[in-house]
């Protein structure tokens, strides 16, 4: 944990604390939510947990309110006063970027997650980038076109291949493109700003250099003063075996991450965490709450290809195991910028995660498929099963989305992590469903000596 000497931070202050027991609301409907509220589940100062939109695992340890949306902030609020909330986490991205968090400080609601102002880090990646640029924080070049015209011309004077193309805006972890070639590049460029695939995000393109190396995810709790990283981990996006196939909301992932040396935390301490935390601050855009750090570590050292402004997805459903301090000690903290106070403590364990998905997924897929294998509770005897995308009806769990199920474990050594995992996902079964074979396996090779 590291502290910077920030002043003039204004607080809200939670009311609550002194030994009663609260309402907890959360706001999302996916594995990540589900793994949060399993998490808060496990504090001993939390009477009952809400849930908005939540979804068929969701339901089976929190009460959801299923017919309001994340993204509607007045609807929120709405749900936070008749509950009667103590206390509210905003987990998705799109919420946080549109000033949910802002709304319901305003009607005296105490909060986990960044305000608007803040939220922007991950809201646009023009933003970040520049931001990136200002402070000298490591992270590869780029150049940003709000004209296709314009993006085009570079890509076919000036680009080298493989060259990376980002959306500015939210895009469902999907925004990014890398093109091999010219053909690849001017596609991306025309579905992003003139076909709109991502809608308003595309208004604006990132084109950034290609970096290598083996990827790595730091999440960091702060209060915009102290910055405590937790414990590294491996994303693997891409669909299919091999990192071949088509980009997603993540496959699966495994923690800690082995390229996350004792000597690569401390460059990334010095040169990334305490540097835009404060760069933030300088900003007047103070960040509190989940700021993650996806990472590259390049044979130039590590350097940041993007911010996040909440927990991952499935980044989550592998550290929230790990975690061994009661997280509403350290989401109270947070709101109330007294995290230096907290000694947050990690199961010195691994973890694995491995995504089940629909068949298709992430094109064209179908719903309402019955689930085999779970419990009345949506789980499997020793495992943390995650749902992303199931509904529950007469007893049933079904499918309902995309990403279906996040099924975790842990172990005393990766390996086993893996193992147990993929152990507990051959005891759920649901017509076409897909995984992939090998999460873990990159990270299981890792020589971390070159």
């Amino acid at each position: 944990m590291f502290d910077l000497c920030i002043c003039d931070i204004s607080i809200f202050t939670v009311n609550n604390i002194g030994g009663l027991l609260m309402n907890v609301l959360v706001v999302g409907g996916g594995g990540r939510e589900h793994a949060l509220i399993m998490k808060i589940s496990e504090s001993p100062k939390v009477s009952k947990i809400f849930c908005v939109p939540g979804n068929g695992g969701i339901a089976q340890y929190a009460e959801c309110i299923n017919d309001v949306k994340a993204t509607d902030i007045n609807g929120v609020i709405s749900i936070a006063k008749k509950v009667k909330a103590d206390f509210v986490v905003v987990a998705p991205d799109d919420p946080l970027v549109l000033g949910m968090v802002d709304a319901l400080n305003a009607e005296g609601f105490a909060t986990f997650g960044p305000d608007k102002a803040a939220a922007i880090i991950e809201g646009s990646k023009v933003f970040s980038k520049d931001l990136m640029k200002k402070y000298n924080i490591p992270t590869a070049g780029y150049e940003v076109f709000s004209e296709p015209e314009d993006a085009l011309g570079y890509i076919r004077s000036a680009a080298k291949y493989p060259v990376v193309i980002k959306a500015d805006g939210l895009a469902l972890g999907k925004g990014v493109i890398i093109a091999q070639n010219l053909g690849e590049a001017e596609e991306a460029v025309k579905s992003i700003m003139e076909d709109k695939v991502f809608g308003a995000s595309g208004s604006k393109v990132v084109i950034e250099e290609f970096l290598t190396g083996p990827e790595v995810s730091v999440l960091c709790f702060t209060d915009g003063k102290t910055i405590s990283p937790m414990v590294s981990s491996m994303d693997h996006k891409r669909a299919l075996d091999g990192d071949r196939g088509l980009n997603t909301g993540g496959m699966g992932t495994i923690a800690p991450n082995p390229y996350y040396t004792e000597a690569v935390a401390a460059e990334c301490m010095e040169k990334i965490f305490m540097t835009t935390v404060s760069a933030m601050n300088n900003e007047n855009r103070t960040f509190r709450g989940c700021l993650y750090f996806g990472l590259m570590i390049t044979p130039d050292g590590p350097k940041v290809i993007e911010y996040n402004c909440r927990f991952g997805d499935p980044e989550a459903q592998v550290i929230l195991p790990l975690l061994d301090t009661d997280i509403m000690d350290i989401m109270f903290a947070i709101n109330d910028a007294t995290l230096g106070n907290i000694d947050i403590k990690w199961k010195n364990e691994s973890a694995a995660c491995v995504v089940m998905a629909s068949g298709g997924y992430p094109k064209k897929y179908t719903t309402g498929i019955e689930i085999n294998g779970l419990d009345d509770k949506g789980q499997v005897k020793g495992a943390f099963v995650y749902h992303a995308g199931t509904k529950y009806e007469n007893n049933k769990f079904f499918t309902a989305g995309g990403r279906v199920l996040n099924v975790s474990a842990t172990g005393d050594t990766l390996n086993n992590a893996i193992d147990r995992a993929y152990s507990y996902v051959k005891e759920i079964s649901f017509e076409n469903n897909h995984y992939r074979n090998d999460i873990g396996q990159r990270a299981l090779s890792a020589d971390t000596n070159n």
